[in-house]
């Protein structure tokens, strides 16, 4: 495994072999980064050996009736996604993750996703790929869709084997890749907060929409309070990287408590005008990458209530500043988050995209560095930048969000979801068979 990337392939001097279903159950956090529940990943087999190339995930709907359209997708998008990075799949490995509702057993969920499995199998075999593998993981069980051998997968599944114990715990171990918890806890950082504290937060939006929009909309104005915006966030920043250090899991608390409703209101509204953003986006290595990332951290969760919608700024600077920084599991979480608050956030979609086409992240530091330098007058030539800026917009006037369920002129659900999800980075990784 690539000792720089933690959620991608071996090392070339490094070879694991994964034998059957219960080693491909154990290496699914190891090749995503994350335990990933609720999801549907698929993955793509290169050669007689079997390596691990593009991958994809997706949440699982919810409506079986969007299975269909959905597996056609999803195999539509892996598979054409793989050929325009050069190579396509010889074959796939499917992988369904759901912990079982409220009274329902691990097995019914395995039973009940069973048409979803089959539909993927057929989509897959639609287009000439077929399917190696497909396994359901459901509290801490498998069980395999293909084989039919109670001797090796019987009725009441497997168990899957202990954290840290299996071939591919012991490669990452060695190749020092952390599985950073479930996709669960990830998206928690990020989400908007539910406490009794940020009860107040929705009030100081409006309050700073109602001051800050007639500005924005005035040239002189907007170049004001992206002056404001950019000060108190550095100012806020200096704050965090200053507050005493406290444990990794009250970190976020303390980072929440020291950032007050007004300032958070402020830079989030500042944040809605492109140029700005993209001034913020300069803060992406060294030492104000960290602090950095944590108030944006702090700012995609204050956008509570109406305001949603407006996470999508901050959720996009997470993601940047992780994926600069080399965390690129937490930049697919970051984005993907990113694109459910706006699906029409260009931004998002870029750095996605080449985020899961294994991109190297230097030449767009290099692009910002040279804007930095510009602005500061290290270079005698000052490039002016003509990105339209986003329009900021009280909640009573924003435009209306399509229901749970409902669909998009021109776009499908699964495509949508599969938009901000799914990982197709075509670089080789470890492999079914011998990996490199």
């Amino acid at each position: 495994m690539n000792k720089h990337h933690e959620s991608t392939g071996p090392a070339d001097e490094q070879q694991i072999t994964l034998r059957g279903p219960a080693e491909l159950a154990d290496a699914l956090p190891y090749l995503m980064g994350f335990y990933p529940n609720d999801s549907v990943v698929m993955v793509a087999l290169h050669g007689g050996r079997g390596r691990f190339g593009g991958r994809l995930r997706l949440g699982i709907p919810q409506s079986p009736q969007e299975w269909p359209s959905t597996a056609e997708q999803l195999a539509e998008c892996l598979v054409k996604g793989s050929e325009r990075r050069g190579e396509r799949p010889d074959a796939i490995v499917i992988f369904l993750c759901q912990d079982p509702a409220d009274g329902e057993t691990p097995g019914q969920v395995m039973e009940r996703l069973r048409p979803l499995a089959q539909r993927l199998r057929t989509a897959c075999g639609a287009l000439d790929v077929p399917v190696l593998e497909a396994l359901c993981i459901s509290d801490g069980r498998y069980w395999s869709y293909c084989c039919p051998d109670p001797r090796c997968c019987p009725a009441e599944g497997n168990s899957l084997s202990l954290p840290g114990t299996s071939v591919m715990a012991a490669a990452a171990t060695y190749a020092g890749i952390q599985v950073r918890g479930s996709l669960r806890d990830m998206e928690a950082r990020l989400m908007p907060l539910k406490t009794p504290s940020v009860v107040d937060q929705p009030q100081a939006l409006d309050a700073a929409g109602a001051a800050l929009v007639p500005r924005i909309l005035d040239e002189e104005g907007r170049k004001e309070v992206a002056r404001e915006t950019l000060a108190l966030a550095r100012a806020l920043m200096k704050r965090l990287r200053e507050a005493p250090t406290t444990a990794p899991s009250a970190a976020d608390i303390q980072d929440d408590s020291l950032i007050s409703h007004d300032e958070a209101a402020a830079v989030i509204l500042g944040l809605q005008d492109r140029e700005t953003r993209d001034k913020a986006a300069e803060w992406m290595e060294g030492t104000e990458a960290e602090s950095a990332l944590r108030l944006w951290r702090a700012l995609s969760r204050r956008c509570v209530g109406p305001y949603g919608e407006h996470a999508a700024a901050p959720l996009t600077l997470t993601g940047w500043v992780s994926w600069s920084t080399g965390d690129e599991p937490g930049a697919r979480v970051a984005l993907g988050l990113a694109l459910q608050a706006d699906p029409e956030y260009t931004f998002a979609q870029l750095l996605h995209q080449a985020c899961n086409q294994g991109l190297d992240p230097e030449t767009l530091r290099r692009c910002l560095r040279g804007e930095r330098n510009n602005r500061t007058g290290r270079s005698t030539h000052r490039t002016e930048r003509s990105a339209a800026r986003r329009a900021v917009r009280p909640p009573a006037v924003r435009r209306k969000r399509a229901q749970p369920g409902s669909v998009r002129p021109g776009t499908t659900v699964a495509r949508r979801r599969a938009r901000g999800e799914s990982r197709a980075d075509g670089r080789g990784g470890t492999r079914s068979g011998r990996q490199p």
